[in-house]
């Protein structure tokens, strides 16, 4: 297909004179006499490039050049000039002109910009659906009302500049939120840096986050900008900071105080304008306990705690998942579509996913290469999925199902009160599906400390459900 060429020009003998240098080359010639007549073409049937001349009568170019960018932000305009000046320059490519054509002009000058203009629609195109590719990568599937408070809370803290900290298992997809938040923030036209501070080796995790200088240690044959650098203006996202060095905490103690960051080998500081959000599969308050955590950098963190619910607190989010990511894999493979079956959706559900979304999506990436079918049935799951997902029997079919959780036997008073405290939780749990906000709404008690209270007794699913 010919690319569409659209002229707005009040001089006839100019839109004549370029239809003859386009029309030779091959391109398909399109001309308006008036801003009007070519925006209305724009609206109608939107061209591949456009050349505007800027001194027309009644609305000029710069006037149409800002009707076409509410149009069509992406189209790209090259303005005419014959008489234009220093000011009329700077107002277009304000607006988003991308090349300005003096008159009078050579053919040789016409194609150069045309070509130009056309690479660049095509690059835009290519970030747009990059960039739409991303969006659907990182996409939060899911209505839950598990969900919907997390991302309720999204909203609320993403505008601000505040520090996010992000609680949940791993798989859970902090990352997901970590985004979500930087996406709807004033920071998302700037980078998302992201740290795995658990990948990285000790020796070297200061060096990732600070930077260094050539020659500050051994190996550091180049200076290397650190990631809090690379995100000034933007959002670092600290995945798993329960991991970092005591050393390591003082920095980013210092960074999150400061605003500051101090290359490795160099005495000379560089100020940074960094949002963070931490994110942890620990109990930090724990961990402060034991001395392997600061204090001060969990309350610096911790400005606004969300914690992201487990999968098996979003069971009803399943479906959606299972379908989303069977529409992701077909296109990733190349493979067709495939259906899933009532019965194996049914196991899907019903399964415990202590990989939660991770671990989902990794088994419906595997029945979609491995299933020969178009259909994806129960057979095609992976053993442990079927077993585990099996339709399980009524409490009266089953001898104690759903019989309470008695306390062993305990040698000290502390014990006793330990050991009933944990059979209450794991009836209570039972009572509610193992879900674990209507669990602490029903006794009363904080999430978070209803959470403490499951890792301090070791109490899941898996063993006491």
């Amino acid at each position: 297909m010919k690319p569409r060429i659209l002229v707005i020009d009040d001089e006839a003998a100019i839109r004549d004179s370029l239809r003859m240098i386009l029309e030779y080359e091959h391109y398909e010639f399109v001309g308006a006499a008036s801003g009007p007549d070519g925006i209305a073409i724009v609206r109608r049937d939107p061209p591949d490039l456009v050349v505007l001349d800027i001194k027309m009568p009644g609305m000029n170019g710069l006037e149409t050049l800002a009707e076409i960018r509410k149009t069509d932000e992406a189209l790209p305009v090259a303005m005419i000039s014959g008489h234009g000046t220093i000011t009329d320059a700077m107002a277009a490519t304000r607006l988003g002109a991308f090349d300005f054509i003096e008159k009078p002009f050579t053919s040789e000058r016409v194609l150069v910009t045309v070509a130009k203009g056309l690479e660049l629609r095509e690059l835009r195109q290519e970030n747009r659906e990059l960039r739409l590719a991303m969006e659907a990568k990182y996409e939060i599937v899911g209505d839950s009302p598990a969900l919907r408070a997390v991302l309720e809370a999204v909203t609320r803290a993403a505008p601000t500049n505040a520090t996010v900290m992000l609680f949940g298992e791993s798989g859970v997809g902090k990352e997901l939120v970590a985004r979500a938040i930087h996406r709807n923030s004033a920071r998302a036209g700037q980078r998302f840096v992201q740290v795995n501070c658990a990948a990285i080796p000790e020796e070297l995790i200061e060096s990732e986050l600070f930077g260094h200088e050539k020659g500050s240690f051994t190996g550091a044959t180049e200076k290397q900008i650190g990631k809090f650098e690379q995100a000034d203006r933007g959002t670092i996202f600290l995945d798993e900071v329960g991991d970092m060095s005591a050393k390591t905490q003082a920095k980013v103690l210092r960074v999150l105080q400061e605003q500051e960051v101090e290359r490795l080998g160099s005495a000379r500081t560089i100020k940074v304008d960094v949002r963070v959000i931490a994110a942890t599969n620990k109990n930090l308050e724990e961990a402060i306990q034991r001395g392997e955590f600061r204090e001060d950098l969990y309350f610096r963190l911790n400005v606004i705690p969300i914690v992201v619910p487990p999968l098996r607190e979003r069971r009803e989010d399943i479906p959606q998942l299972v379908r989303h990511f069977v529409k992701r894999m077909a296109e990733e493979h190349n493979l067709k579509p495939k259906r899933v079956d009532p019965r194996a959706m049914d196991a899907l559900q019903r399964y415990r996913w202590r990989g939660n979304i991770r671990e989902l999506r990794n088994t419906v990436e595997r029945v979609m290469i491995m299933a020969g079918a178009d259909v994806i049935r129960v057979e095609d799951l992976p053993p442990d999925v079927r077993a585990d997902g099996a339709p399980r029997p009524a409490p009266s079919e089953t001898a104690g199902a759903a019989a309470p959780a008695a306390p062993p036997a305990a040698g000290t008073l502390r014990e006793f009160k330990d050991a009933a405290e944990r059979a209450y939780l794991v009836q209570k749990l039972r009572e509610n599906a193992w879900n674990i906000s209507k669990t602490a709404e029903v006794i009363d008690t904080p999430r978070s400390n209803l959470y403490k209270k499951l890792e301090q007794y070791g109490i899941k699913q898996e063993i006491d459900g």
